[in-house]
């Protein structure tokens, strides 16, 4: 019988172990858990942005009007706009409407804004907040069809210099709209269903005129202007088919103050209210508002509720450092390459330990954040109507707290490959700080333009996935940075982070393979 002895180990030789990528996670692992400071670190994020979360929650205020008409609320409930100028008649059932419209042309100021809009439009009533559909003419993007106040269809290029031919046909619930540049070659553009499937409707001719913002803003000092515009269309060959016998045409202000129902011309105080000049078969139309969402000058309260994970992230971003400088400082990186000599498996294996460690804490973070400061922010004034009510399911605000947790899980890894490139502690975390703490720093007070290049180019894009204020294409605005509005989609924004932690931990692993421990 042959035996086979294990020949003793040398003193301070080390054993080459197998480096399959499962063991190498959960020697990760064991470093990371065996290291109270680390852990200590990591409960101090969480606490830190919970605590930056509710006084940030507490700082905001807002005071509520009282008296006046509450504000008119879309389908889904959101804030809109439904203020317009509106000449119509009464169509009982199914029927059409069809119109050739040159405009609108500014009046105050000399240039209508780009999403002033002259048309042709069906709406079930005229009380501000009723379903809708609405062929236009717009100076800044063509023809469009709009209904439901969010939905917004392209219909192709439009001059509004140049008239342009427009056509909504009823049958039932079912609008469809056609658009032609001479009158005989029709475009069908698009449908759109009622809410009312049956029973008579006012149908007709319409101008709005949407507010004109700017902004100026100087390191720190802003200036808001927010004024009425009022543009000016032209509509003639106005045919209406199915409309009720003996009818003649009515002048209704949609929406607006002193609104009133008329067959003439009149203005209102300051010339608010719309004008008709009709003379035969062509109508001049004149008027001010808009048919579209609402964009209120708001912050995103969800945001606002998580805006702890931007001082918090500091201290992922010192973890994710430290996890691999701590090894460079003591010496203990030879030893941990000479265990596992794949040296680029070892730091991959420390980016998916420290992000999923860093992701636990954030997603703990971000839901008590969000948890804690909504109740605050009610209390401090931002309830319904005049502001959306929140719930930790709705789709945007668990977007908002799941991409919390994933962003600060990107910073980590980021900072852990900074880490690995410098093999200082103070440079990669000074570098954190230049490269995501300052760009933060920045946006809320340097120029607008500057600022959103900020967001859009540096690693703080990725705070966009916590944005949940809807964006429409249809209504210009400004998009305030401190407001916690971000020039980019959610995650286009996102994928921006993504793209900085992915390439810079590449270039640590390609050069961790080509250096001396």
């Amino acid at each position: 019988m042959t035996t086979t002895t294990t020949p003793p180990r040398r003193p301070g030789t080390v054993v080459v172990g197998r480096d399959g990528f499962p063991q190498l996670l959960r020697a990760e692992w064991t470093k990371l858990r065996t290291v109270r400071r680390w852990g200590l670190t990591l409960l101090a994020a969480i606490l830190v942005t919970v605590l930056i979360s509710l006084f940030s929650a507490s700082s905001s205020r807002v005071e509520i009007a009282g008296g006046g008409s509450p504000a008119p609320t879309g389908p889904g409930g959101q804030s809109i706009r439904d203020d317009f100028t509106f000449v119509h008649r009464t169509l009982p059932a199914d029927g059409s409407i069809t119109a050739r419209v040159t405009g609108p042309t500014g009046v105050r100021p000399d240039r209508a804004p780009e999403w002033a809009k002259a048309g042709v439009l069906v709406k079930e009533d005229t009380e501000s907040g009723s379903d809708y559909a609405a062929l236009m003419v717009t100076p800044g993007h063509g023809v469009r069809f709009q209904s439901d106040f969010t939905r917004d269809v392209a219909g192709g290029a439009a001059s509004a210099d140049k008239p342009y031919w427009l056509r909504l046909t009823r049958t039932g619930a079912t609008v469809t709209a056609y658009a032609s540049d001479d009158g005989h070659g029709w475009k069908k553009i698009g449908t759109s269903e009622l809410d009312k499937p049956t029973g008579a409707v006012p149908v007709g001719l319409f101008v709005a005129s949407p507010d004109v913002q700017s902004m100026k803003r100087e390191f720190g000092n802003v200036s808001l202007n927010d004024g009425p515009s009022r543009s000016t269309a032209r509509f003639d060959k106005v045919t209406v088919k199915g409309a009720a016998g003996g009818a003649d045409w009515q002048l209704t202000d949609v929406g607006q103050d002193g609104g009133r129902q008329d067959g003439g011309r009149q203005d209102g105080p300051n010339g608010s209210q719309g004008e008709l000049d009709r003379s035969g078969g062509t109508f001049t139309l004149t008027g001010s508002g808009d048919i579209a969402p609402g964009t209120p000058m708001q912050p995103d309260l969800v945001a606002t509720a998580l805006n702890g994970s931007q001082l918090g992230l500091v201290l992922i971003a010192a973890l994710g450092v430290l996890f691999i400088t701590a090894e460079y400082r003591r010496g203990m990186i030879r030893t941990t390459f000479v265990a596992s000599p794949r040296r680029g498996r070892v730091l991959v294996a420390k980016a998916v330990v420290v992000g999923a460690v860093a992701f636990a804490a954030g997603l703990v973070a971000a839901i008590a954040s969000f948890l804690l400061s909504m109740p605050v922010l009610r209390d401090n004034g931002h309830k319904p109507p005049q502001f959306p009510e929140f719930a930790l399911t709705d789709g945007p605000v668990l977007r908002a707290v799941l991409g919390t947790a994933a962003l600060l899980a990107l910073i980590a890894v980021l900072a852990l490959a900074l880490g690995a490139l410098l093999r200082s502690t103070a440079a990669a975390i000074t570098t954190v700080v230049v490269v995501i703490v300052l760009p933060l720093i920045l946006v809320s007070v340097l120029p607008l333009g500057l600022s959103q290049w900020l967001q859009r180019l540096t690693p703080v894009a990725g705070f966009a996935i916590q944005e949940t204020t809807p964006r429409y294409d249809q209504v210009a605005g400004l998009c305030l940075p401190e407001d916690g509005c971000y020039p980019q989609g959610a995650w286009t924004g996102f994928a921006t982070l993504a793209a900085y932690a992915v390439v810079v931990l590449g270039i640590a692993v390609w050069r961790i393979r080509k250096r001396d421990a």
